[in-house]
């Protein structure tokens, strides 16, 4: 498995647990994110045989952007994560 691999598909099922449970989209609403994390983790992986280091790098970008970007439609995963356990600052 390239390096890659993990950091990018981690991404994916961040984007989609997120956009379910923490937003309450319909699961449908994952399929897309779906088709892109399988279409970037076999792109990558071509690219790690190039230059693996900007193949991890960039998976690892994405990961943590994962995490941090705000959505269209609803909260970043870590602000519904902070939500669902309590941890974040009441208001």
């Amino acid at each position: 498995m390239a390096g890659s691999t993990g950091p990018i598909v981690a991404a994916g099922m961040i984007t989609m647990g997120n956009t379910v449970l923490g937003n309450g989209q319909p699961w449908t609403a994952i399929i897309p994110t779906a088709v892109a994390t399988a279409i970037a983790g076999a792109m990558l992986g071509l690219m790690e045989k190039a230059s693996p280091q900007l193949a991890i790098g960039i998976a690892w970008i994405a990961l943590v952007t994962s995490l941090l970007i705000t959505p269209k439609s609803g909260k970043s995963a870590v602000t519904n994560l902070l939500s669902i356990t309590g941890m974040g600052a009441k208001k």
